[in-house]
């Protein structure tokens, strides 16, 4: 089975849809029916790849694509160029990392997309006006024309059926997200701090991009309320992991209101090491998100046994079940979420929390039954007009 992983997006660092992508690399290559994985990045994730030693393994083919980096040059070079390159590379399949535009007539091979979210319809401010109007025709316009629609939670699962039409939705199913423990690479020494100047002191941790329903002015409310009434000690540090986006600019005016310029750490651009460092370092993982399509960060974070204390949403739930700190975010939230971390320093650290159904050997079998069923069915039919077949049908969500 020949497969093309289009994973060319707009950022050079690390994000959810990077990460999506390069776990999902590593996952089908577990395959031995995989015989060529194809991955179509931009010119400016070159670096991102090799630094995830991917391209170490011999059945994996990449391509840089020739494109600017702008959405419109992305955006077109995936409705014209991509369905060419995967009838050039004679690829039997090509699954789609995020929702791009899609010629559904050029393609000569069944098509599948991952769903991560539905932040065009949920949460418009985190593109503004008008990018939210084109994001909302891409993304439907992505949804109908391929085969099969992975969804990468319950959540968004459902957060689907509220915006697509019956027929689209039928094409849907769920599989989540491969995360796995980082057991490649010894537990990195103090030495290896990514936090600059570092001298051994405690930390909170927030992994998230600059986005609105990521709800970081909250959190910063919430660190300065402890910080001020002296519930936590007054050298401790909340870093704040993640990329760039709409709202950098009224998070760093809340940095500077509160105070605690000292105090908070804006970083980005970690490498996987790094960030699983922070992860085993960190007194806890803060995520206040208002909506989440999957939850990374909290995965991750307790695959590595750090302590989580998040907010009451579904996503989250899905995930963490009874291992994780919930906080309702109703009129109570800040106080409630202060009181949580303040209990949650004084409790001894767990292990890390094992999470069989994300982990390579099932996420992949997953996958080759849907992709084994949309050939199967293309081949049989000979058309690429199809819902998802029998065999690749939306499972029970069993527990995690």
């Amino acid at each position: 089975m020949k497969i093309l992983l289009a994973a060319a997006s707009f950022s050079s660092e690390l994000s959810g849809v990077q990460r999506h992508a390069l776990n999902l690399a590593r996952c089908l290559l577990t395959r031995l029916e995989v015989s060529e994985l194809h991955l179509i990045i931009a010119p400016w994730q070159v670096e991102l790849v090799r630094n995830s030693r991917l391209d170490a393994n011999p059945r994996l083919q990449l391509h840089i694509a020739l494109m600017k980096h702008g959405a419109f040059s992305r955006n077109l070079w995936y409705y014209r160029r991509l369905p060419r390159l995967a009838t050039q590379l004679g690829v039997d399949l090509v699954h789609l990392t995020y929702p791009v535009p899609v010629d559904a007539r050029a393609f000569s091979c069944p098509t599948v997309v991952t769903l991560h979210d539905l932040y065009p319809y949920d949460v418009p401010s985190n593109f503004g006006v008008p990018k939210v109007i084109f994001n909302r025709l891409i993304l439907q316009q992505c949804l109908r024309s391929v085969n099969s629609i992975a969804c990468v939670s319950d959540a968004t699962y459902r957060r689907l059926g509220l915006h697509v039409s019956q027929p689209v939705g039928q094409k849907a199913l769920r599989i989540y997200n491969c995360v796995e423990p980082d057991t490649q690479r010894p537990a990195p020494d103090l030495a290896q701090s990514p936090i600059h100047n570092w001298s051994g002191g405690t930390f909170l941790l927030c992994v998230a991009q600059h986005r609105r329903n990521k709800n970081i002015p909250f959190l910063l409310r919430v660190f300065q309320r402890l910080i001020h009434r002296g519930q936590i000690d007054p050298s401790m540090q909340l870093l704040l992991v993640g990329i760039e986006g709409p709202e950098t600019g009224s998070i760093r005016r809340a940095i500077a209101r509160s105070g605690l310029s000292g105090n908070v750490l804006l970083m980005e651009g970690l490498s996987e090491p790094e960030l699983q460092w922070c992860y085993r370092n960190s007194s806890a993982l803060l995520a206040p998100s208002t909506i989440e399509g999957f939850g990374l960060p909290l995965v991750e974070a307790l695959l590595a046994g750090c302590p989580v204390i998040c907010s009451d949403i579904p996503a989250f739930r899905e995930f963490g079940a009874d291992r994780c700190s919930y906080v309702p975010l109703d009129a109570r939230a800040e106080e409630a979420f202060a009181r949580a971390i303040v209990a949650q320093l004084r409790e001894v650290r767990g292990g890390p929390v094992p999470m069989p159904l994300l982990s390579a050997p099932v996420i992949a079998g997953q996958y080759m039954q849907l992709y084994g069923g949309l050939l199967a069915y293309a081949q049989a039919t000979q058309t690429l007009s199809f819902p998802v077949p029998e065999p690749a049908a939306r499972p029970e969500r069993p527990s995690l």
